[in-house]
């Protein structure tokens, strides 16, 4: 959780650096494009601060209204992160692209936009550079993609997307801009933010769909079952390990249920100690498990 902490507050410090800097270039620039990107800037900064509240919400202990914990507000908090660079990010941006394309007006003199660009390319670049770095210590030799699918901490890749989704919008901004200020076409400034905008709504969707699948209580991975269920077997008193239930309660705290067939001379006694031995071997060999019940078939 440090690393995502650092990436998180790295992010959250390039935004806030940059955010007013562009609404006040775009505003003396008579600038669709960066007032778009200040409208970017500033859904970071919110969704910045959003995952550090669900951080910590998450990190509150067990009470009895919620047995197992609140580490499933990170995923609530990620979710409504993802609706917002939907909502506020790209639909807003598409809505001031489309306006100044209809409406096309003469971009003033863009010199301090591109000042304010460069500037936000470095900070943003560096972020993503934080950001990427931190996520490859996690990714444990897999590919990207499936680093992204199989993990459980979207806290870990959102800020990679935000970043990156920041970059690739700086760099269309400055493209379109420069073509529209030289060659006289204002549509191209309206143009980038609606490429802007629709860069951050791909972003969402990719987001809203992983952090769904967490809140809605997504399982451990098919060869974790694998392992589990064999490791439940190795003990003599189990015939088999009938069926395993999970869910992911936050990145780093699994609830397991097993459903095993025990030897039918074993009386109660002798099934509750081969629990416990079971519970305490699962426990040891997969430290994210914190819960593990166990049913007698």
């Amino acid at each position: 959780m440090a690393n995502n902490h650092k990436s998180i507050y790295s992010a959250l410090a390039a935004n806030l650096l940059i955010a007013l800097t562009k609404f006040i270039a775009g505003a003396f620039t008579n600038s669709s494009s960066m007032i778009s990107e200040g409208i970017h800037s500033t859904v970071d900064t919110t969704n910045q601060l959003l995952l550090l509240y669900g951080l910590k919400r998450s990190k509150k202990a067990a009470d009895e209204s919620h047995p197992f914990g609140y580490g499933k507000e990170l995923y609530f908090w990620s979710f409504v992160v993802s609706i917002l660079i939907f909502g506020l990010g790209g639909a807003l941006s598409i809505y001031q692209g489309i306006s100044h394309i209809l409406e096309p007006e003469v971009m003033k003199d863009p010199f301090w936009n591109y000042i304010v660009l460069v500037l936000s390319l470095i900070f943003e670049g560096t972020s993503l550079f934080i950001a990427v770095k931190e996520f490859n210590k996690t990714r444990n030799g897999i590919g990207w993609w499936d680093a992204i699918i199989k993990s459980k901490d979207p806290a870990s890749f959102l800020v990679v997307f935000e970043d990156g989704a920041a970059v690739a919008g700086l760099i269309v901004v400055m493209i379109l801009m420069g073509i529209s200020h030289s060659f006289q076409i204002p549509e191209l400034d309206g143009l980038a933010s609606v490429i802007v905008g629709l860069i951050l709504v791909f972003v969402s969707f990719i987001l809203a769909r992983e952090s769904r699948s967490l809140l809605m209580g997504e399982g451990i991975a098919p060869e974790t079952r694998e392992k589990i269920a064999k490791l439940a077997e190795k003990d003599a008193a189990v015939v088999r390990t009938k069926n395993i239930l999970s869910t992911y309660q936050s990145p780093e705290e699994v609830v397991l249920m097993l459903i095993i067939d025990f030897e039918d001379h074993l009386d109660t006694e002798e099934i509750t100690e081969a629990i416990q031995r079971i519970r305490g071997h699962i426990k040891n060999e997969f430290p994210l498990v914190r819960f593990v019940i166990i049913q007698p078939e």
